[in-house]
């Protein structure tokens, strides 16, 4: 409970010299001042983090919306002379002696007649999706931690995406269609991180766990609202679809631009201290609003000399300096391993012997538990055991969904629902995770870095679903590996549960060597 009050009196009282690190002995850090002004949630607090983590809500629908639009369709024999029957190969078959169960526009398979194309060509439109997710990433991501800053970056990708989805309904045939779905990734690759960076940053680190699986909710609420978008335009266009998703959005990211508050901490990183300090006044309590102007007056605080303009000189402090290099590797690689299940096991519904509305609904209602117990457990989880439990678990489940056999197959919705369930909790926790491993002049970067590697793991989920459908791949087999041997990276990470946020590369240094020579204090 001490976090809901400020975490620093004046410099000069008593309780500040028994409690105040030796770098903060005569002047009060950022992460400490911001923590004074803003470490109660307010009212105002709380409109802002809501409207900011609305932004899943969309990205989740642009990302799984091909689940719909791209779905093999149902068919039916209309004679039987040739030999048809529910088992056969159509592509095999004489055209007059089967139809489709739906008209043909419901989907783009039978639309454009891809129904006997290769899986190359069938999981284009989604790997392209995925695809521009990762150029997204590379060449945006930077931008929210040097010029752009979180605010500018969520409506900008919002407004992105939005409006590619919204041409996606004139597409002619698979190719201008798979490229405007590539303008779709590019907008959204971003979208997640900011959100979710710009909430933390809005609020004191009490609260830094909950206000982020709200994001999560949001994004469970977007998943959860296409199978039933999906369900009352059955036997529609799947144009229908894309319209529906996209309009709201391009309403959405007016909002943005003229209602959210840009992170007080980007703005004093920046040097732009008064819009910080506006900021923080706006967002915190009438208690504590008063205390802003001469709390930054004395805070001590060095900027970042390397941020020089360059967007990809916070990249290159990743990599260059020793100790963010050995975190930034192990996320990197757990969340290939995760982003490949939590975004292909959804595209491969369709494959499973269950009804594709129904097993949908029950996929983004697994994500209600998970954000739930996130949410309601951060606070006492240790991130590093998490991440390396739910992946394990999430493995163990997906590999048993591959197994052949009656009794397996009844089972296999089941166990494929508790795998999901573990992937979708070590993602949350992963990305918490992340905005706790980095400081703010490349939180931003490094959790953007950590969104790629999982969309990185998703491109290969429509081409293993698709040499499933077409081969008899087991893609759910591959799923569980992956996802089981990536999550071991997490032994490799500290554990950062209940410790403050740094502002600077130095002071995450300072704090990784004094933890080092603690540890070795012990060890002695």
């Amino acid at each position: 409970m001490a976090d809901s009050t400020p975490l620093l009196s004046q410099p000069n009282s008593a309780e500040s010299q028994n409690t105040t690190p030796p770098l903060e002995k005569h002047h009060p850090s950022l992460d400490s001042t911001i923590e004074r002004c803003i470490g109660v949630f307010g009212w105002a607090q709380f409109f802002q983090t809501l409207l900011v983590s609305l932004a899943w809500l969309f990205d989740a629908q642009q990302t799984f919306i091909s689940v719909f639009t791209d779905a093999y369709p149902t068919w039916h024999c209309t004679n039987h002379q040739h030999g048809c029957n529910s088992v056969s190969n159509i592509c095999y078959l004489p055209k007059n002696s089967w139809a489709w169960d739906w008209p043909s526009y419901t989907s783009i398979i039978s639309e454009w007649k891809l129904e006997c194309s290769s899986s190359i060509i069938t999981g284009l439109p989604a790997s392209s999706f995925f695809m521009g997710c990762l150029v997204g990433g590379f060449f945006l991501a930077t931008l929210a931690d040097s010029s752009l800053g979180r605010k500018n970056m969520i409506f900008l990708s919002c407004l992105t995406m939005s409006l590619s989805s919204l041409l996606t309904v004139f597409s002619t045939n698979i190719w201008v269609y798979s490229a405007l779905r590539l303008v779709c990734g590019f907008g959204r690759a971003t979208i997640g991180t900011s959100a979710l960076v710009l909430t933390a940053e809005l609020v004191g680190k009490r609260w830094r766990g909950q206000v982020g699986v709200i994001g999560f909710f949001c994004f469970t609420i977007g998943f959860l609202s296409l199978p039933a978008i999906a369900y009352l335009n059955r036997g529609s266009s799947w144009r229908s679809l894309y319209l529906w998703t996209s309009i709201p959005g391009i309403f959405y990211s007016m909002l943005v631009h003229f209602f959210v508050r840009e992170s007080p901490r980007w703005l004093f990183v920046r040097g732009r201290k008064e819009e910080a300090v506006a900021t923080l006044k706006s967002i915190a309590t009438p208690s504590h609003s008063s205390c802003l102007t001469w709390s930054f007056s004395e805070v001590s605080f060095q900027e970042e000399i390397w941020n020089n303009g360059n967007v990809f000189s916070t990249i290159k402090m990743l990599v260059q300096k020793r100790w963010a290099f050995r975190r930034l590797l192990p996320v990197l690689v757990i969340g290939f391993g995760s982003g490949m299940v939590y975004y292909g096991m959804p595209l491969g519904l369709g494959n499973l012997s269950f009804n594709l509305y129904l097993s949908v609904t029950l996929n983004a209602l697994a994500e209600i538990p998970s954000s739930l117990i996130t949410m309601l457990l951060i606070g006492k989880l240790n991130r590093k055991f998490s991440v390396l439990a739910f992946t394990t678990l999430s493995g163990i489940f997906s590999i048993m969904c591959a197994l052949k056999g009656e009794v397996w197959t009844r089972l296999q919705i089941g166990l494929e629902l508790v795998s999901f369930f573990s992937a979708c909790t070590a993602f949350d926790i992963l990305l918490i995770f992340t905005i706790e491993l980095f400081p703010t002049c490349v939180r931003n970067s490094a959790t953007s870095l950590v969104r790629q590697a999982i969309v990185f793991g998703g491109v290969f989920g429509p081409m293993l679903v698709a040499a499933e459908r077409r081969d008899g791949i087991s893609s759910y087999g591959v799923f569980g590996l992956v996802i089981g041997c990536c999550g071991l990276f997490a032994v490799c990470l500290p554990e950062t549960r209940g410790r403050a946020l740094c502002d600077t590369m130095d002071e995450e240094e300072h704090k990784e060597k004094a933890n080092c020579n603690d540890e070795g204090d012990v060890l002695a």
